[in-house]
């Protein structure tokens, strides 16, 4: 009985430790977030701009973004937090989501835009293929979980 206590002791403490890892490991090797004048100088040339908001359906105490995203033919800025986490992508949709299955549904109409590599503040090169006026609403998605970060309708 005491070796099986141990091992269950053992394991749960593997587990909260794997846990805790998971979510620091992104804060702790993130690249330095752009300024506030960045990206404010950035939302000033924006031509469409939108809002994260925490209270949507799929977001949670763990996975939530806040702020104004601001989309012009060359970037991607958030002047806001998202809930730090690994492996996040942004993405353009044709219809606003918020919720994991709108998000699987959706996903190959949409078109991926690059990796989300700040928590505060971003700002996410739009590569040339892409035209952000095809699509009104981005997307945060966490690639390694398959879980719904955040979306903001910009059109």
């Amino acid at each position: 009985m005491k070796h099986l206590l141990l091992v269950f002791s053992h394991l749960i403490a593997l587990a909260v430790g794997f846990a805790f890892g998971v979510y620091t490991l992104p804060i702790l090797i993130a690249p330095a977030a752009p300024s506030s004048a960045e990206t404010a100088m950035r939302t000033a040339s924006a031509l469409y701009t939108g809002h994260f908001r925490r209270d949507l359906k799929d977001s949670d105490a763990l996975h939530w973004g806040e702020g104004t995203v601001s989309i012009d033919a060359k970037a991607i800025t958030l002047a806001g937090e998202l809930a730090p986490g690994p492996d996040y992508k942004l993405y353009l949709s044709p219809e606003f989501v918020e919720t994991e299955d709108d998000f699987i549904r959706l996903k190959p109409r949409m078109v991926r835009v690059g990796d989300v590599k700040t928590f505060k503040n971003f700002v996410v090169p739009v590569p040339e293929s892409v035209d952000p006026s095809r699509y009104s609403a981005v997307i945060v998605w966490c690639e390694a979980f398959g879980q719904f970060i955040t979306a903001a309708r910009y059109k």
